[in-house]
């Protein structure tokens, strides 16, 4: 279970009154275009309610009634000081998830549930800063931007995006620098748009952060959210927190009843089903599996979904589509060979949409995860025992011997990577990762966490750390990304190989191409996985 805070107190205007004039309390905004009209709190409280049967609401003494619901529960609180201290009470001690999102959120399920489903151990919503196209930036600007980084002076930034204060440094996958009213920030170029979520190894310190902000709040003004002062504390104590932006989804924050009309009327353009979709497709998936399966699969897996089918029932299918395959192979004949070659394909494609199934439908299980482990590798190596049976069967190579050894050398080069993979990463799970640099509250700009965090980068750019450095930033490069991701012979581009080898040449070429590309691919990941350790 995921613990949910909405926050029912929203920062103070930095930026001209919300669209309608004076602000409203979420409780009291219809959502006119949605089934029954209900309130933007009262859709917010349902989502949570997903989540959490209990969710937690903390509000202003005067606004407490409006909030209050027959589920979930409320906290009254006076000030930005009693926010912070009453959610450091709410998940003090507590053994789940937490995610804190702003009680004016309008927000798509899809977005909630990426934001609670990521592996990062704390996750941000964020916003850039986006310039139009065309727009001429003055002398002063130009100036600032020609200024290295490492010389630029913290800010307190006054940049509004969003009607909240630009005040946010993020790198590339994580927020660097949080500022408020009271804490300057090197170059900020990004907003925090309210949502937090934090994995339960986090709370305490998120506990502990909140009741030393909460000591500090006559520091604070009025337009500083929550949010941001919670993210500043986590930065500061060393916690990585992520960052992740709305991409196809839709998150706005309403302050009034105009605004959430319009939000609607923008809300409406999105299409949330499709980006449930493209969701349900693992972006780290290989090159065959990108541009030969998925480019379609996902939308078998919605026709299942739409048909009641579960992901074991897939995974029956494709093990099925398997042993055909495996007895196609093994008649020996050339038709054989072809209709192997497409069953195996096609058990691939199956394969891939079971777990397409599985995310689009939010259908997950032990036994689902279970099967669709060990049963690629059933097929794989039904599929391998079928080929050289062929080979035997068509009396092209003799007994067939020498085919039977390629067939066993191949399960076993395949075993031994797959080996390798697994005891590897149950090994890096254990490995404590570098610390970040940490920062006390109470000193007003980054530029100790700053320096820090270059002398950390510093280190890493050395030795094998910096080799492994070098070759991670190649991937950038669309060619050597893909290359890197076909070198390591995942199960797409096997599959891909048994078929093309098998249907255009014989049993033969198919196991010398998966003994060679496989030891080609099981060289590569052991100096990878050297390396790594190394490091």
């Amino acid at each position: 279970m995921t613990r949910v805070v909405l926050l029912g107190a929203p920062p103070g205007p930095i930026s001209p009154p919300p669209l309608g004039g004076q602000p409203a309390l979420p409780a009291a905004i219809t959502l006119k275009s949605l089934p029954g009209a209900p309130t933007a709190y009262d859709r917010l409280l349902a989502q949570a309610a997903a989540l959490d049967p209990e969710p937690t609401t903390i509000a202003r003494p005067g606004d407490a009634a409006a909030y209050r619901r027959p589920y979930g529960r409320v906290v009254e609180s006076p000030d930005i000081a009693g926010d912070l201290r009453a959610l450091a009470d709410a998940v003090e001690g507590a053994e789940d998830n937490l995610l804190i999102l702003p009680a004016d959120s309008l927000i798509h399920d899809e977005l909630i549930y990426q934001i609670t489903k990521a592996k990062r151990g704390a996750l941000a919503l964020v916003a850039r800063e986006q310039r139009e196209e065309g727009d001429e930036q003055d002398e002063n600007a130009q100036e600032t931007e020609l200024v290295p980084i490492e010389e630029a002076e913290p800010e307190i930034g006054q940049t509004v995006v969003e009607g909240l204060p630009m005040r946010t440094r993020i790198g590339r996958s994580r927020i660097v620098s949080v500022g408020t009213a009271y804490h300057a920030v090197t170059r900020p170029n990004a907003v925090l748009l309210g949502p937090l979520h934090l994995h339960q190894r986090h709370l305490q310190t998120l506990a502990e952060v909140a009741r030393e902000l909460a000591d500090m709040a006559h520091l604070f003004g009025p337009e500083d959210d929550v949010t941001e002062l919670l993210t500043l504390g986590l930065v500061r104590r060393g916690v990585s927190v992520g960052r992740r932006g709305r991409r196809d989804l839709f998150f706005r924050r309403i302050r009034s009843q105009a605004e959430a009309d319009e939000a609607q009327a923008e809300m409406a353009g999105y299409n949330e089903d499709r980006a449930r979709l493209n969701n349900a497709v693992k972006g780290a998936d290989g090159f065959f599996t990108t541009f030969f399966v998925s480019t379609y699969s996902r939308f078998i897996a919605r026709w299942a979904a739409r048909r009641g089918l579960t992901p074991n029932q897939v995974t029956l299918i494709s093990i099925a589509l398997g042993l055909l395959s495996a007895g196609a192979f093994s008649t020996g004949t050339r038709w054989g060979a072809v209709a192997g070659a497409l069953l195996i394909y096609f058990a691939f494609v199956f394969d891939c949409v079971d777990g397409q199934l599985a995310r689009y439908a939010r259908k997950f299980g032990v036994l689902g995860a279970w099967l669709d482990a060990t049963f690629d590798r059933f097929k794989e190596y039904a599929v391998f025992v079928g080929l050289a049976v062929g080979a035997t069967v068509s009396g092209q190579f003799g007994d067939g011997e020498g085919v039977w050894t390629l067939a066993l050398v191949a399960i076993a080069l395949q075993s031994v990577k797959h080996l390798l993979d697994f005891s590897f990463g149950a090994a890096n799970r254990r490995k404590a990762p570098i610390p970040l640099p940490t920062l006390d509250l109470t000193v007003a700009d980054d530029r100790p966490l700053r320096e820090a965090l270059e002398e950390r980068r510093a280190s890493r750019n050395t030795g094998v750390r910096g080799l492994l450095k070098l070759w991670t930033n190649a991937g950038k490069f669309r060619p050597v990304h893909w290359a890197r991701k076909m070198i390591v012979f995942p199960i797409g581009e096997r599959f891909a190989a048994i078929a093309i080898t098998a249907a255009f040449f014989n049993p033969r070429v198919t196991f010398l191409t998966l003994i060679v590309w496989g030891g080609v691919a099981a060289t590569y990941t052991l100096t990878g996985r050297l390396l790594r350790s190394l490091a």
